[in-house]
């Protein structure tokens, strides 16, 4: 019995000492936000992510928060003093200050499978580089070419998967399938056999959150293996690429994004290491959220009829001025304004990210608070989206509160300031070119209207949103 206490005495000590360093700091910083640090190390992470797998985070961990301590509280999340802050101004601080107050800050186990070298990682003159590039390939000259390439290939998924007679489909399976073939085809021109590669990619987004313990079994670990298959198909394809190019070969893929990125490497700007784990980061970034974004649509639609009947009107006056196969373009996608409204709206209600964390470089005054150098702030998009002060009646779904302007860092599915997600555009080219040909070509409707989303680590559909569809006439 003697020696089992002594063999806690390590134990207790260390304890003993996490929480007189963290009463030690409270005391010396006398303005830190109110709030609880929970238990030592683990502090209030248990409840968080039983509030994330429910899809309840909002209701269940950051609301009653905000009641009780205010727009701005502390916690402790996964070992870290960390400040929540809720509000446009909030956003507009923190997202405003990137590099200069905060520096992004991801769990070890993201960083290990998205890649060290990814634009999520990169501060200051290397982050404006890579940025630079994959702007230049989403930017107004690019967009025209990339729309029928889009149109095509959404058209062969359609008539691959959908199929022209009446069926039963996973549509949050279906367009994320979709979306990956997209990111990789239409962003990157890269034309490996997607539905592949899907799975192996799935693998590695099963283990970005999971504890970073790489022992045989663990989520992690599979993540590992899978994301080593992933670099050996990349490094090839961009070796191929650049192979290509030095010796003066050029394709249709030669505006993409591959091509840009080897161009720098040809240039000596980026790396290999740089090339690879962008491609890998914007896949992911790509095809889980913005799938997400268009099954809950699809959801929002189907119980919203009055909603559904504008916006196939606004595709239908779109499909009749085409001919059957002939391609959107650039100009036909401009029109298609309420359903991008459609689109924010659900956003809105159903953000494909609750927030994310920032690091502080230094002490931080904000709004009478100090956060000290080193703890995590946490934005969250549900302190604007959720609030009235920016969107009245808050809860309600009326995507025509999207027909003006909103104030400023209010609407942030995208995130803000110099990490404003990079692939914005393909996004939104990617939820109304396909809401287009399904709408036209098909009736649907949801088997589980009320169907429930979890989180693992992002949210979805519990049983994948399957509809009912039957093609309409002529198609």
């Amino acid at each position: 019995m003697v020696s089992f206490i002594f063999s806690l005495l390590p134990l207790f000590f260390f304890i003993m000492f996490l929480i007189y360093k963290t009463w030690n700091q409270a005391k010396h910083y006398t303005k830190i936000p109110s709030g609880r640090m929970g238990l030592p190390w683990i502090g209030e992470t248990i409840g968080f992510y039983r509030a994330q797998r429910s899809n309840q985070l909002f209701e269940n961990f950051f609301q009653p928060r905000i009641n009780k301590h205010g727009k701005i509280f502390k916690t402790k999340l996964m070992g870290s003093p960390t400040v929540v802050v809720n509000g446009a101004a909030a956003n507009k601080f923190f997202m405003s200050n990137e590099f200069k107050l905060v520096i992004s800050s991801w769990p070890t186990s993201s960083v290990e499978l998205m890649g060290k070298n990814s634009i999520m990682e990169k501060q200051g003159d290397s982050h404006r580089c890579l940025r630079g590039i994959i702007a230049s390939t989403l930017s107004p000259t690019g967009l025209p070419t990339m729309v029928p390439r889009m149109c095509r290939l959404i058209r062969k998924h359609l008539m691959k998967n959908w199929g022209q007679r009446d069926e039963m489909i996973s549509l949050h399976r279906s367009t994320k399938v979709l979306t990956f073939a997209i990111v990789l085809e239409c962003l990157f021109g890269i034309r490996i056999d997607a539905d592949t590669m899907f799975g192996v990619f799935e693998n590695v987004l099963e283990g970005v959150m999971a504890a970073p313990i790489n022992l045989p079994g663990t989520k992690f670990s599979s993540a590992k293996k899978a994301r080593a298959k992933i670099q050996k198909a990349l490094v090839d394809e961009v070796q191929k690429k650049k192979e290509a190019m030095e010796a003066g070969g050029r394709d249709e893929d030669d505006a993409m994004l591959l091509s840009n990125l080897v161009a720098a490497l040809i240039r000596g700007e980026v790396t290999e290491d740089e090339v690879v784990d962008n491609i890998v980061l914007l896949v992911f970034a790509a095809h889980d959220t913005t799938s997400y974004a268009i099954t809950m649509m699809f959801k929002m639609l189907a119980n919203h009829p009055d909603c559904y009947t504008l916006l196939l009107k606004e595709h239908e006056d779109i499909a009749i001025t085409k001919r059957r196969e002939e391609d959107l373009t650039l100009e036909d996608v401009k029109k298609m304004e309420y359903t991008w409204q459609v689109a924010r709206e659900t956003m809105r209600l159903c953000p494909p990210i609750f927030g994310s964390f920032r690091k502080a470089t230094a002490d931080i005054e904000f709004e009478g608070f100090i956060i000290p150098k080193g703890w995590k702030v946490l934005w969250t998009a549900y302190g604007t989206h959720y609030n009235e002060e920016y969107f009245p009646d808050p809860m309600s779904f009326n995507p025509s509160r999207f027909a003006d302007p909103v104030q400023a860092y209010a609407f942030i599915p995208f995130g803000g300031g110099p990490r404003l997600c990079a692939g914005y555009q393909l996004a939104k080219l990617n939820i109304l070119v396909f809401m287009h040909y399904v709408v036209t070509r098909y009736d649907w409707s949801l088997v589980y209207p009320d169907e429930p989303v979890v989180m693992d680590p992002l949210p979805f559909p519990s049983k994948g949103m399957p509809i009912k569809i039957s093609p309409k006439h002529g198609y």
